[in-house]
Parts: C-alpha cells; sequence; structure tokens
C-alpha cells in the first residue's frame, strides 16, 4: 500500500509549509486545504493515509474517514506527545503559550471525536513506531 500524509500533501500541492500556511491564512484557511486534499485522497484505494490531529474537527471530514475506511486512533499521552514535538518548531498551534497546557486542552476537545470516528485505538505509550505498525498488522489482519 502507498502511505501518504495530509500536511505533506499539502505542502507538495501549494510549495509552502504548514507553519506558513497557518501564518499566512491562519487555522481556518488550512482545515480548508486540509478539507480538500482529504476529500481527494479518501477516493483513492489501498492507501494508508497519516492524518493532522486536527482533521477529525469538522463533521464532513470525520463522515469521510468513517465511510471510507478502517481508522486508527493513536493514543499518545500528553507528557509523550509533549516530548516528541519538544524540538520541533513546524507546529503552529503550540507556538502561543506553554505547549504542555496547549496539548491537554486539544487533547481534551478532541478525544471524544477520535473515538467516536477510531474504529480501533492503539495505545502508543513506550512503544517503537515498529511496535505500533506491528500492533496495526494484526489488527487489520484479523480485521479482514
Amino acid at each position: 500500500m502507498s502511505f501518504l500524509d495530509t500536511d505533506d500533501e499539502i505542502e507538495k500541492g501549494t510549495g509552502a509549509s504548514i507553519d506558513w500556511i497557518f501564518d499566512l491564512e491562519g487555522e481556518e484557511g488550512f482545515r480548508k486545504r486540509e478539507s480538500s486534499v482529504l476529500n481527494d485522497l479518501a477516493g483513492m484505494n489501498s492507501i494508508v493515509l497519516s492524518t493532522g490531529g486536527g482533521i477529525i474537527l469538522s463533521d464532513v471530514n470525520r463522515d469521510l474517514l468513517s465511510a471510507r475506511g478502517t481508522v486508527f486512533y493513536l493514543d499518545t499521552p500528553i507528557d509523550v506527545q509533549l516530548d516528541r514535538t519538544s524540538k520541533d518548531k513546524d507546529r503552529p498551534l503550540l507556538k502561543n503559550g506553554d505547549p504542555g497546557e496547549i496539548l491537554k486542552n486539544l487533547h481534551l476537545a478532541r478525544e471524544s471525536l477520535y473515538k467516536e470516528v477510531a474504529d480501533y485505538s492503539v495505545n502508543t505509550e513506550g512503544k517503537s513506531s515498529q511496535e505500533v505498525s506491528s500492533e496495526i498488522i494484526k489488527l487489520v489482519k484479523n480485521y479482514g
């Protein structure tokens, strides 16, 4: 299967970084682009699609994700998210304020939406990316 990432596709299509799009168009402009890319990619078959965490904020996006594929919610504790994003300067939502507090608030606002859409929830705490992907592969094989 091909692996695609909505953020990568937005950057390829615009020739601009996500950070720059946020600066120029704000979150609302970025979310419109994100929804458009998701709509295009959701029509493809046999792909693995990685999305940004905010993609589920839109009802239309949640419906599209649910209708077109098997959705995995990678459940990651806030402290792990904070550690993983601490050196990444291209996280527009984490720029203005305390990143730990921002991540907590995003989690509170989004967790129920993630669970609403997810077919499976995978806890990533203490697991390497290989361990998480192996767990997902097992779930997919058992799903079919």
